[in-house]
């Protein structure tokens, strides 16, 4: 009898846990991704700080055909960061920054093509620290899709908020009956 408490005591607090998940994590995962934005943005705009700038200022410069040099490319690139974490941050003309970062993170993979050398190891699958920073952003690109499909009231939001809000009274009887039954058999 007390063991079914325990269960009952549990389910009930992970059917919390999951509702403040649900009503909580799209924004928590929005300002995060802003703030990795803003800082990874500021470091740019000082000279020698970001582990990036040589590869950004190379890459852009490839890409315009070597019209727009580091010295121009990194301040932009800094500023275009910053919008997109702030943009984020405080929830501003959503579209459009999502829009931003997904044209900047398929900047960020054009190393990997246009310098392999710097960007992998012995092979494709052995990246280098560039590289691996580089590869990692598929995760932050995956995080801009989530938000994108969330944003505006769309139906993942109105779903997994409707349905992560549990009455505590009917969940927990449920549950315990679905106990009870499992140690009949």
């Amino acid at each position: 009898m007390r063991n079914n408490r325990v269960i009952s005591l549990i389910a009930s607090q992970e059917k919390k846990l999951t509702a403040w998940k649900a009503q909580n994590g799209l924004n928590i995962l929005r300002i995060s991704l802003g703030l990795v934005f803003i800082w990874f943005g500021l470091l740019k705009f000082f000279p020698g700080v970001s582990p990036a700038e040589g590869l950004a200022g190379k890459t852009i410069y490839t890409l315009t055909f070597g019209l727009v040099k580091p010295q121009v490319s990194l301040p932009l690139l800094a500023m275009w960061e910053c919008t997109i974490g702030f943009g984020l941050v405080f929830k501003k003309w959503l579209r459009l920054t999502l829009l931003l970062l997904y044209f900047q993170m398929a900047g960020t993979f054009l190393p990997l093509f246009f310098f392999p050398h710097e960007t992998f190891g012995a092979s494709v699958f052995i990246p280098t620290l560039l590289g691996q920073y580089i590869i990692k952003n598929i995760v932050l690109v995956s995080a801009a899709i989530v938000i994108g499909a969330a944003a505006k009231g769309s139906l993942i939001t109105t779903q997994y908020q409707k349905a992560a809000v549990p009455d505590p009274e009917k969940t927990n009887a449920d549950y315990s009956k679905k106990v009870r039954e499992a140690e009949l058999v």
